[in-house]
């Protein structure tokens, strides 16, 4: 079982390991808030693409960022996420990160990672929480849609919300500029998340995601005087 390491134990940085099959823009503008210090918390490990030639993984290359090309093609499901574990734990990995990731991670795999993996969806879950929600939205007629940042668990696109923001859908909306619009939102908000989940000021209590009581609250709490 890969443990938990509470952040306010000490204070090297989150070494994060990122899953892609296509494009790699999430990982770019996460890459470019840790160099500006607002991340300072984190560092990317490792870039793990399963698709042979996809952009995101040369682009992910050319931005300095450490990537390898795990092709999932032909292998037995179970054998190629066990490779996936290996390497990110030989990289000593601490948060999975999937941005575009077109693979669902087994039951085994995601105990192996308790509350360690991470995911973003395009839509403000749980509406539209299948494949394509951009699509669903636009169809839909909805005047709101968004991005949600969760913790990926067991059920699909089900895991506790760790950070949503929301996006006005325009009048001519198509499926492609709303996805190219929700590009920058959905970066934004897993870097959102991300600042509060190594931060160790925020805990998963049950459905939620809220900040821990201060020490003081804390006692008051136990002592029934708040």
């Amino acid at each position: 079982m890969h443990e938990e390491i509470p952040a306010e134990t000490t204070s090297r940085p989150r070494r994060l390991g990122f899953l892609i099959s296509g494009g790699a823009e999430h990982v770019l503008l996460v890459a470019e808030a840790i160099a500006s210090g607002r991340l300072a918390g984190c560092e990317i490990a490792i870039v793990v693409c399963n698709i042979p030639g996809a952009p995101g993984a040369e682009a992910a290359r050319q931005a300095g960022v450490q990537t390898v090309t795990m092709e999932a093609r032909g292998l037995n499901p179970r054998d190629h996420e066990a490779a996936v574990d290996a390497l990110m734990r030989r990289m000593r990995v601490d948060i999975v990160c999937l941005a575009g990731y077109l693979r669902k991670l087994s039951v085994a795999f995601l105990r192996h990672w308790p509350n360690r993996v991470l995911a973003v969806h395009g839509s403000l879950l749980p509406a539209f929480a299948r494949p394509r929600p951009a699509r669903e939205a636009v169809e839909f007629g909805v005047r709101l849609t968004g991005c949600t940042v969760y913790v990926v668990d067991e059920r699909m696109e089900g895991g506790v919300v760790l950070e949503q923001q929301a996006l006005a859908v325009e009048e001519e909306e198509t499926e492609q500029s709303l996805l190219e619009r929700l590009v920058p939102l959905e970066a934004e908000a897993y870097i959102n998340a991300l600042e509060r989940f190594v931060s160790g000021e925020w805990e998963i209590d049950g459905r939620r995601y809220r900040r821990k009581p201060r020490e003081l609250e804390a006692r008051l709490v136990q002592q029934g005087e708040w």
